[in-house]
């Protein structure tokens, strides 16, 4: 008899675990499938699950020696948003010089400034949430989205991963009269462009990795095509407002042509040209403290699938053997001993801009410049401070 009782409790309390963890994955699983709007575009929710809390002498200990690193890179010279955190929580942050020095508007934590490539990061994300919503297949050819568009053999993961072999619009566009360039270009003008010139592709799709601004100007359109908004809206509509991202936005000319902060380059001239019309690759204006929000919706379940996130960190391009690779919108370093390193840089016109991705140890890092330098680059030599990653750091010299 006693058996008999000691089964039947094994029994009940078998079949209440069981009930617990279904309820708690169809609560998940429901939650998940709620964050859509009521046209059923996906939009990326923020992190719900609190990260491990970082004790105040080990904050204290990185604030110290993120700010000497600081004040060894950046003057007050400089303009620059800069920003580091760790499972969610601000190490670090200074801000520095004008986003307009005529008006003496100064740079602040809510001051919007270009992030340049880095929006391919962004890009490719409202690409992946699509993705995995069922609406886009990574295989599926452009010509299935964008009709006119040249190149059969160019599928949807040859744009992210830069291995589409088309040449850069920026190039194409500027030589032998193939556009007025009094003219501000668009994303349909770069496809236009692309037909009416007969633009070959630089190499045979899918053969090696050619880093291209092209690619990513194409993907927005694909987002267009797919969720029925522009592009702005798409991103608004999908990431920002989600998020509270309340000072991140597309660039288009004809709402903040004088409205935003100014790119100056090395001599603080203006850089001002006709490509600027052109999004996916660029032309995303936003903050650190924003960019970290939308950093950290990355960690949360209801993201993408887990085997979508494992191709979003793998590298595609192995032709040669090296420690750099790109995934689908992300640079990566690949060590023979340490971890991989996950990034992406930016730079258009005296815009720079650098974020780093430490996943396994959830630090982040965003800095953006708008007075050209490359010491918006140097920020990968924080990376020792908080795992296996062999760079110099600051206090070492080059090689």
């Amino acid at each position: 008899m006693k058996l008999k009782y000691i089964f039947y409790g094994i029994l009940v309390l078998g079949l209440s675990i069981l009930s617990i963890v279904s309820y708690k994955e169809k609560k998940s699983s429901k939650a998940c499938e709620s964050k859509t709007n009521s046209n059923g575009i996906p939009v990326l929710q923020p992190l719900q699950d609190k990260m491990p809390d970082l004790s105040a002498s080990y904050c204290n200990d990185k604030k110290i020696r993120i700010d000497n690193f600081f004040h060894k890179v950046w003057n007050k010279e400089d303009n620059v948003s800069f920003l580091i955190a760790q499972n969610g929580k601000i190490l670090y942050e200074n801000y520095n010089g004008f986003a307009n020095r005529y008006k003496k508007d100064s740079i602040t934590k809510d001051t919007p400034l270009h992030i340049a490539s880095v929006s391919k990061v962004i890009t490719a994300t409202a690409v992946l949430m699509l993705v995995d919503a069922g609406k886009i297949k990574l295989e599926q050819k452009v010509t299935e989205f964008l009709p006119n568009f040249p190149y059969p053999d160019v599928t949807v993961l040859t744009l992210l991963n830069h291995r589409s072999g088309m040449r850069n619009y920026a190039y194409f566009t500027y030589e032998d009269g193939n556009w007025d360039r009094k003219k501000e270009l668009t994303n349909a003008d770069i496809i236009s462009v692309m037909n009416d010139r007969h633009i070959g592709l630089e190499s045979k799709t899918d053969t090696r990795f050619a880093y291209c601004n092209t690619n990513y100007a194409m993907l927005a359109l694909i987002i267009e095509k797919v969720t029925g908004l522009k592009y702005p809206d798409a991103m608004q509509e999908m990431i920002f407002k989600p998020l509270g991202m309340n000072n991140t936005f597309v660039y288009e000319t004809s709402k903040h042509y004088g409205k935003v902060s100014l790119s100056y380059k090395g001599n603080m001239d203006l850089a001002v040209e006709y490509l600027d019309g052109v999004y996916g690759d660029k032309n995303i204006y936003s903050t650190p403290r924003d960019l970290l929000k939308f950093d950290l919706a990355k960690y949360s379940s209801c993201y993408l699938n887990p085997e979508l996130i494992k191709k979003v960190y793998h590298g595609y391009s192995n032709e040669r053997k090296g420690q750099r690779n790109y995934g689908l919108g992300i640079r990566m370093m690949e060590f023979e001993k340490g971890e991989p390193f996950y990034y992406h840089n930016g730079w258009w016109h005296g815009n720079t801009s650098c974020y780093i991705n430490m996943r396994k140890e959830k630090v982040t890092m965003f800095v953006i410049s708008n007075k050209y330098t490359k010491k918006t680059y140097q920020t990968k030599k924080l990376a020792p401070l908080f795992g296996d990653y062999p760079f110099k750091t600051i206090d070492e010299k080059e090689e």
